[in-house]
């Protein structure tokens, strides 16, 4: 979050522009790069091992696993570079034809040890090796730069463990939610008065923004994700990934029923004239009622998902089932009204029927009941796919229990 130049430049003010996730990165990287080549200086035969600070640079991530999965790639890539490197020095030398087999090798090779984005690492590694005299010095000197630096990244990020960006990505779900609760509010004051069809349209381009608006808010909620893994601070990681990650896809769903609800009014404001309303006014009141209901329902989820254990999250509990039974109370009546209508003019009867259903498939997402189900399935899914993780380790743990028993049986 950049500073505006007429913010004032508080204690609060930097502390919140530190803990931003670029602000954090940079700060770590620089520390972890600086740290990596004092070490590679007393360690490595090289005058300027730059590649321990260049990887350790690379390897520093915003969350302790993307550090380690990061780390591991880097090391695989230089290490199969180097190796490729030597198998080729030992039979050819350097030449036109040589450098450009030796790419070719080393990219495919990359993709194969699935190394990820460092595919080109490779190449780079096997060029940087077959272009020098002395190989094997140069190979080894190049490992072991690696190797710091991504061992100095990763302890870094274990003994001052970066931040859990789960704030972010609550920030970001609650401002989803009121953003879809804004729109829901100004759909309905188009209700009870004449509506233009551009008007109308309109707002159907608000909802379509809104459901492109979740892609930002899934990649905060995975930084979350990440840093909840492997991070010594956290110890119930899973079940607040799985509550963020469940509540988001209850809103995404909710979303996507807010633009389907934009899209039949677009559709009424079609069968309308220019100056005619979309709904009767006892309809249009009643809906306009309930699409309040529901935003609010909205926001009091979103808060609840976030805060998880708080007193917001009880409040927001008590609003929610507040919001969802006076919502089911006014859907109720508003069926009735529009049974009647519908029997007067019955010309539009499936747009009516069509804002029910959407209105009704928003109450049935943020179902309390229905949100406990989600999230045991959910938990349950988790359990089995560690519990098939751990007994395919206990396998391989036995595999090589016998193995070593045969071996000792041989001596």
């Amino acid at each position: 979050m950049p500073l505006a130049p007429s913010e004032p430049l508080t204690a609060a003010t930097v502390k919140q522009w530190l803990r931003q996730p670029v602000v954090d990165q940079a700060i770590r990287a620089t520390a972890a790069a600086t740290i990596a080549y004092i070490v590679a200086v007393h360690l490595s035969s090289q005058r300027a091992p730059l590649t321990a600070p260049l990887t350790a640079l690379l390897v520093v991530q915003v969350t302790v696993y993307s550090t380690l999965t990061t780390s591991i790639r880097r090391i695989a890539s230089v290490v199969v570079g180097v190796l490729i490197a030597v198998l080729f020095s030992a039979v050819v030398g350097l030449s036109w034809w040589s450098l450009a087999l030796i790419i070719v090798a080393s990219l495919m090779i990359g993709h194969l040890v699935r190394v990820d984005e460092f595919v080109s690492e490779v190449a780079i590694s096997a060029m940087l090796i077959l272009g020098v005299t002395q190989v094997g010095t140069q190979a080894w000197d190049r490992v072991l730069e690696t190797l710091i630096g991504a061992v100095v990244g990763l302890l870094f990020n274990l003994v001052l463990a970066p931040p859990v960006w789960v704030d972010t990505a609550g920030e970001s779900i609650e401002d989803l939610a009121r953003r879809a609760r804004h729109l829901l509010l100004e759909i309905a004051e188009e209700l009870g008065r004449p509506t233009p069809v551009a008007r109308a349209a309109a707002r159907l381009h608000e909802a379509r923004e809104l459901d492109q608006a979740i892609a930002d808010v899934d990649a905060a909620l995975r930084q979350a994700e990440d840093s909840l893994r492997f991070n010594p601070r956290i110890r119930e990681g899973l079940l607040s990934r799985l509550v963020l990650r469940t509540g988001l896809d209850t809103l995404e769903i909710c979303v996507v029923v807010i633009r389907v609800l934009a899209r039949s009014l677009t559709d009424l404001a079609k069968r309308r004239g220019e100056d005619e309303q979309l709904l009767a006014p006892e309809l249009a009141l009643g809906m306009e009622e309930l699409l309040a209901h529901l935003g609010g329902a909205l926001v009091s989820f979103a808060v609840m998902v976030t805060d998880q254990v708080g007193r917001s999250a009880q409040e927001a509990e008590d609003r929610l089932t507040s919001d969802l039974a006076a919502a089911w109370t006014i859907r109720d009546h508003l069926a009735q009204q529009m049974l009647r209508r519908i029997q007067e003019h019955p010309l539009a009867w499936q747009l009516h029927g069509a804002l029910l259903a959407e209105a009704d498939r928003i109450l049935d997402e943020l179902d309390l009941e229905h949100r406990s189900r989600r999230l045991m399935e959910e938990l349950d899914r988790a359990a089995v796919a560690n519990g098939t993780r751990l007994e395919r380790l206990g396998f391989a743990g036995r595999l090589a229990e016998r193995a070593a028993r045969a071996v000792r049986g041989r001596e």
